[in-house]
């Protein structure tokens, strides 16, 4: 797994997957696993006409003849502002609706509702949205389920930049509706993420770095073929010198026992002694560097990876390896440019170094570029055919440039390339765990158990694995209780599985359970090491947070956010 693969084994990161699929993901009760088998309870109701700006309710009454009681006279109002409005003479059309407002008895609370929301209407148009804020929430007091108000206060609210109302009326607005509304849930889609990359940004200034789980590391490393580090770490026969051990040896030992929490410090003890006495000093700067890149402290592993980078006398393979890392670190950080330009020096530097286009591949795979990855693996694996991770990452990127271009011969040559390679490759099981995916994607649910099962035997401390089961049972027999128990025996097995808390979260919203979801949000930030990564985690805290504050104060009830099973 490389540090842009952050999905616990998904070939492209969780925070990706559920963004792909817009607000549903987020605010619609986090089912985008479950999508396939469970049917949202709603209310049928008319859907909002939110693609016309100028929507106003419009109902009319018949004028009477002779005297008028004051609420007749307050329609009569309405309807003149209607049709003054639809002329766009809004400001007329306020005076109007004032003249409304003003007559109407306080006892005809839905027609009052309306004058307001109408009022808001041409305020809107205008562009006052203070104005527009206060109308909307005097139509909601005499209505408080009133969509079209509801919406327009949302609407409003963004305009300002307001996130935290807007979420929450555009929430109430997506319930009511039973998330059949598009232009809702697209609006809802944007709000989550600014808000979401809001509370990433002021959470990640004091974010203290955090080491994931020794799984997640071991994974990482595995991840490269080419790193000279890394094989110098797992080369046991080196002579590791006399005496007591300081300094890269010393952290040789620590990776080797799996105490990873001492190799930072040793590895500055290397860097900081003199040159004189430093064997291994551009060693200890890429073990430093990587071991900040997995903490998250992306600024030091970068001044690290420069170091080496900037170094004329630095092993070559060293030097790539590095470009390599730095290029999926700044994928992280949303820095495309500088990525592409780190894997196109490597090529500059070793153009017969398969890691360049392994890697390369999954980011051009993560950027939606399947043809340039399809040709970044390919030459992976021709450079190295032995190589577990690139052969199987190219039968995904075959597959999915088959899905895309609908060419059905490809399908069927990618998903029996996937099946040799699992033959081929029978020790690995990140081959087994791509391979399940995909077939849990094509239905084939009985061989994507088999399938995961298989990759537990070959790697029974991997809890990511135990989560694709539980995502499993769950499309494949709709069992919620079995996908709980096999999350929670994950979170057991490696309580520093983000993925677990972010998956199990998802469902707890899914079963109505809003507060153990936020709790379960909570841990999975406290775990994530981007900006990105935090992002879409708030944004499934706040949609959580909002759903809760939403169904309390109109009394919806969690029955709305069950599915029908």
């Amino acid at each position: 797994m490389s540090s842009v693969n952050s999905g616990g084994g998904s070939p492209f990161p969780k925070w990706q997957i559920a963004l792909a699929l817009g607000a549903t993901g987020a605010i619609g009760l986090g089912y985008w696993y479950l999508r396939q088998q469970s049917k949202l309870v709603t209310v049928k109701k008319p859907s909002l006409k939110d693609t016309n700006s100028l929507s106003i309710d419009d109902k009319t009454v018949d004028d009477e003849k002779g005297d008028e009681t004051p609420f007749q006279l307050s329609q009569r109002y309405k309807n003149e502002g209607n049709v003054l409005f639809k002329k766009g003479k809004y400001d007329e059309a306020i005076s109007f609706y004032n003249k409304a407002i003003e007559i109407c008895p306080e006892d005809q609370r839905h027609d009052l509702s309306t004058y307001y929301q109408n009022r808001a209407a041409a305020y809107e148009q205008l562009k006052k949205y203070s104005s527009v804020i206060a109308d909307t929430s005097k139509a909601l007091e005499y209505n408080e389920k009133y969509e079209k108000a509801l919406y327009r206060r949302a609407k409003a609210y963004e305009a300002i930049k307001d996130w935290e109302n807007c979420l929450d009326d555009i929430t109430a607005v997506c319930l009511l509706q039973g998330f059949q509304n598009q232009n809702a849930l697209l609006l809802a889609d944007r709000v989550l993420k600014e808000l979401g990359k809001q509370h990433a940004v002021e959470a990640i200034k004091n974010k203290k770095p955090i080491l994931p789980s020794k799984q997640f590391i071991k994974t990482y490393f595995m991840s490269f073929s080419e790193d000279p580090v890394y094989k110098m770490l797992l080369n046991t026969e080196e002579p590791m010198g006399d005496g007591v051990l300081s300094g890269f040896l010393k952290a040789k030992i620590a990776f080797a026992t799996e105490n990873f929490d001492d190799i930072i410090p040793a590895c500055t003890e290397e860097i900081n002694s003199s040159e004189s006495e430093s064997q291994y000093i551009f060693e200890a700067l890429s073990l430093r560097a990587s071991f900040y890149l997995l903490s998250g402290s992306h600024q030091l592993a970068l001044d690290d990876f420069k170091t080496i980078v900037d170094a004329a006398d630095a092993n070559p393979k060293l030097r790539v390896n590095t470009l390599i890392k730095r290029a999926s670190l700044h994928v992280q950080l949303e820095k495309p440019t500088e990525c592409l330009e780190d894997f196109a020096k490597a090529v500059e530097i070793d153009p017969d170094n398969s890691d360049i286009y392994h890697h390369r591949g999954q980011v051009n795979l993560l950027m939606d570029n399947t043809e340039e990855a399809r040709r970044d693996f390919d030459k992976a694996v021709e450079l190295n055919p032995n190589f577990a991770i690139a052969v199987v990452q190219k039968c995904y990127a075959d597959y999915r440039y088959a899905m895309m271009t609908r060419n059905m011969e490809m399908l069927m040559e990618s998903l029996t390339s996937f099946a040799k390679v699992t033959t081929r490759f029978s020790n690995f099981s990140e081959v087994f765990v791509l391979y399940g995916q995909v077939l849990t994607e094509r239905q084939d649910y009985q061989e994507a158990e088999k399938t995961f099962v298989k990759a537990l035997e070959l790697e029974p401390n991997n809890a990511t694995i135990l989560v694709h089961r539980g995502l499993l049972a769950i499309q494949s027999t709709s069992d919620m209780k079995k996908a709980i128990e096999l999350i929670n025996s994950a979170i057991e097995l490696d309580d520093k599985c983000e993925f677990a808390y972010e998956t199990l979260g998802t469902i707890e919203v899914q079963r109505g359970n809003l507060v153990i979801a936020i709790d379960l949000f909570n841990k999975a930030i406290a775990l994530a090491r981007t900006e990105i990564e935090m992002t879409h985690l708030f944004s499934l805290r706040d949609a959580a947070i909002s759903q809760l504050k939403v169904t309390t104060k109109l009394g919806i009830g969690p029955q709305l956010l069950k599915p029908d099973m």
